[in-house]
């Protein structure tokens, strides 16, 4: 159906500035263009073939129909909304940081030693000296030189996370299994592209690697949907560890307190805690902000109170040599403590999957100057403490509370745990956007919950759900090693994968000494292996029930990309020809009524086999048809000034054209349907005048080809509303409106004159002004979106994984997931749908 060569990105053709002629060379195999569509005339001056005959050096003219015109010109929204902050507003900020970010490793501190030596019991002084030692160096090899330092700079302007690095590999590298790219895409100001230094071999032969190997991008994705399954389900490990511990406190501060009533309390601050998610990150952080700040000067407090009460000798702990003793004594428990003592370093991963909520400069000394310092002296207080009451280790954060300040203490911890559980889940909530955005998770309801930061969400949906996951995980397994346990899982799976997507930025991005990027990668994904190895020998305990929660949403996630994707493929393949269009059109009879049809569509080439459904099923099309695709590209946000490309389908008599509205992975839409119109229209006037100024320039004498058609039939027909319908025309003819008032055409003689009135001119002034007019009149009889819903199903042959897979997996999937009319907010009234299932 569609011809071959259509789907070529680039068409052979070198992309310039679009009222500049230029001399490229073309491939003889890549001479049909884009589907057929009608593109300018290109004068062949000279033709010089190589060896092989294969290409040919043309000279071509303005790209009239380009889809490189900047259509509508919009102040769009700053890149980066931290830059121009006054100092009262970046103190605000600070205050939102440690709400937000930093709850999550603020509150390590309440469990680490109780599940590291739990694990590895106390026999001696240089036990606690040993694990104290690793939990310090924990802290300031993960959270501060490989996060602050290194991977929060890894950032997608502003944004972070897996799904952030991933699409910023693929803005240098055509590594995405979407055949949608334009090489207009790489115009988008926010791309920031950097190509590879030409003197830099290493990158262009990565590059090359990635784009060539199939198997490299499947293992590319499947890395990123593992790193983010990961990181939902630490977004229902983390509120479960943080509360659990904290309400656990109890059991110090009253004599037999049980344990079934330190669930039933967590339950309870668990519900309250998810209740006020809707409430969105601003509010909540800047109200718990200063909870958290009172939480961190605590920490300071309270380890400064038990180094000068108990023992400061603990001090020695920062000679890491005492690691080597602590491995030397316990050797197999020292191995099973490791993944304890990941727990000092959980909420590492939220500093970068936050980062669209915060700058990145706010989080690097938020972190250098308040939370580590307040981390280190309280893993030192806890230390000091042990020192003289090894057997205290179970509750020790709150067994070294002075009792006088027990119950102030414990208050601010809790409202602490409750605050680090608000960490992961904006995190969930961040990458889950991302990974739709680009069609890796079905779409969901999604709330913007600030006006002034778009990145800031709530996704009421998975909300609940992790609540649900997280009442199951605290009721199930109450006890906290193993709770402990399933929180490395989660943790390491997203490090891991952070580490090596952070490698490829290295190599293929910032082009640094491979020196420095192997040092990187061989010491943080040794470290982390070696303790993902510790966590899976106790995976048995309990924590599995992670591990199937994790592999369950990767199912999901691959499911719904590769039913995507082929349902893609499919429509790609079925679209329909240009000479089919017009043969099919003819046949019809179908009437082309005034107004605009907007047909939605994924194809940004290529007119959609959904269309020729709509010609069969219905008996009038408008007189303008618009193909509009929803594209999402590789970047957070794309500015309103080049957020829409249009191009004609046919030539002007035909009234046919393509949008492409291109968004980013942060933006926003929520403009209602008369917003929408408006830019569309708006966008399409100008480039229409584009167009036609780039046509004057371009035409020296060789006449214009764009002469309208007339209307040939004589048949027409006048609705109640005085509308003028036409019948029987070509679906493709031309359709003019008449300058002329219908109000006096009472008779079929005086619209047939109106019809035939002579239209054509050779003025390109009139012909611009008339066309300008014609759409401002189709618009005036009103917008109609044409939706297709086009559903896939496993051919009979097809293997039974592919049938289980596309016809139950993917449909209920896309049964339960938020329909895209949802996104529009369309009368029912101005919406017409059509079904059409493909056999794939």
């Amino acid at each position: 159906m569609a011809e071959e060569g259509a789907e070529r990105e680039n068409g052979g053709l070198v992309t310039m500035d679009s009222t500049e002629s230029r001399w490229v060379f073309q491939n003889d195999e890549d001479s049909d263009l884009e589907d057929d569509e009608d593109l300018p005339p290109r004068m062949i001056v000279d033709s010089e073939e190589d060896e092989c005959g294969e290409q040919r050096l043309i000279r071509t003219g303005p790209r009239l129909d380009s889809f490189d015109v900047e259509a509508l010109e919009v102040p769009g929204a700053h890149r980066n909304e931290y830059e121009d902050f006054t100092m009262s507003r970046k103190f605000v900020l600070a205050f939102q940081t440690l709400g937000v970010v930093f709850g999550d490793v603020g509150t390590s501190p309440l469990y680490t030693f109780s599940v590291m030596f739990s694990k590895s019991p106390i026999r001696g002084e240089e036990d606690i000296l040993g694990a104290l030692s690793l939990v310090l160096y924990t802290l300031i090899l993960i959270p501060l030189i490989k996060y602050v330092f290194v991977v929060l700079w890894a950032n997608d302007d502003g944004e972070g996370g897996t799904f952030a690095l991933y699409s910023l590999i693929c803005r240098h590298a055509k590594v995405s299994l979407l055949p949608n790219q334009l090489p207009s895409d790489s115009r988008i100001s926010s791309f920031r592209l950097k190509v590879p230094s030409p003197e830099l071999e290493r990158s262009l032969k990565i590059k090359e690697k990635l784009e060539n190997s199939l198997a490299l991008k499947k293992l590319l994705l499947m890395l990123v949907l593992a790193g983010t399954s990961m990181v939902i389900a630490d977004g229902v490990v983390t509120p479960a560890m943080s509360v659990l511990s904290a309400v656990s406190g109890l059991k110090v501060g009253i004599a037999g307190f049980e344990q079934d009533k330190v669930v039933m309390i967590s339950v309870a601050f668990l519900v309250i805690l998810f209740s006020v998610q809707k409430f969105g990150t601003s509010k909540v952080g800047l109200a718990l902000g200063p909870a958290l700040f009172i939480w961190f000067c605590s920490l300071a407090a309270l380890g400064v109170y038990n180094l000068i009460k108990y023992d400061s000798s603990v001090l020695r702990a920062f000679n890491p040599v005492y690691i080597y003793y602590f491995f030397k004594r316990n050797s197999f428990q020292a191995w099973l403590a490791l993944g304890g003592c990941l727990l000092a370093a959980t909420g590492s991963e939220a500093m970068f999957a936050d980062l669209c909520y915060f700058s990145v400069r706010s989080i690097q000394l938020t972190f250098v100057f308040l939370v580590l310092p307040c981390l280190l002296l309280g893993y030192l207080g806890q230390a000091a403490y042990l020192m003289q009451n090894p057997d205290g280790y179970n509750q020790v954060f709150f067994s070294s509370v002075p009792n006088a300040a027990f119950w102030p203490v414990f208050f601010i911890a809790n409202a602490a745990a409750l605050i680090a559980s608000r960490t992961m889940t904006t995190a969930t909530f961040s990458c889950i956007k991302q990974s739709a955005a680009i069609g890796c998770f079905p779409r969901l309801k999604i709330i913007h919950t600030s006006r002034k930061f778009m990145g800031q969400i709530y996704i009421p949906v998975i909300n609940w759900f992790l609540l649900a996951a997280c009442l199951v995980l605290v009721c199930t397994i109450a006890n906290m090693n193993e709770i402990g346990n399933a929180y490395g899982i989660a943790e390491l799976g997203v490090m891991m994968m952070t580490t090596i997507l952070v490698t490829i930025v290295m190599l293929l991005i910032w082009q640094i000494n491979i020196i420095a990027v192997l040092s990187f990668l061989v010491f943080f994904l040794g470290l982390e292996l070696i303790t993902f190895s510790s966590v899976l020998s106790c995976v048995g305990d309990g924590s599995w029930v992670l591990l199937v929660f994790a592999v369950v949403l990767f199912l999901i996630m691959c499911i719904w990309n590769y039913g995507s994707n082929l349902k893609y493929q499919t429509e790609v393949k079925q679209k329909l020809s240009m000479d089919l269009l017009r043969k099919l059109g003819c046949n019809l009879g179908t009437v082309r009524a005034p107004g605009i049809g907007l047909l939605y569509n994924e194809l940004v080439k290529g007119v959609p086999a959904i269309f020729g459904h709509f010609l069969t099923t219905l008996p009038a099309v408008h007189s303008m048809i618009i193909f509009v695709c929803i594209k999402y590209v590789p970047v957070p946000m794309v500015p309103q000034s080049e957020r829409f490309l249009f191009r004609r389908v046919c030539p002007k008599s035909y009234h046919l054209f393509r949008c492409i509205a291109r968004y980013g992975y942060k933006d926003v839409r929520k403009e209602n349907h008369q917003t929408f119109e408006q830019l569309l229209i708006e966008s399409l006037e100008k480039f229409i005048r584009r167009e036609a100024q780039e046509r004057s320039l371009e035409s020296d004498g060789d006449g214009d080809t764009d002469t309208e058609d007339e209307v040939t039939d004589s048949r027409i027909l006048i609705a109640p509303n005085g509308s003028v319908y036409s019948l029987g025309v070509p679906l493709l003819a031309d359709f003019d409106y008449s300058d002329k008032p219908i109000a006096e055409a009472s008779t079929s003689t005086g619209v047939l004159d109106i019809l035939k009135a002579d239209q054509t001119t050779s003025d390109p002034e009139q012909s611009l002004e008339r066309e300008l007019s014609f759409i401002r009149k189709a618009k005036e009889s009103g917008v109609v979106y044409l939706l297709g819903h086009g559903d896939i199903r496993a051919r009979k042959d097809s293997w039974f994984i592919k049938k289980l897979v596309i016809n139950y997996f993917y449909a209920f999937l896309r049964k339960n997931c938020r329909r895209g009319i949802a996104n529009l907010s369309v009368p029912h009234t101005n919406l017409m749908q059509v079904g059409m299932t493909y056999m794939v």
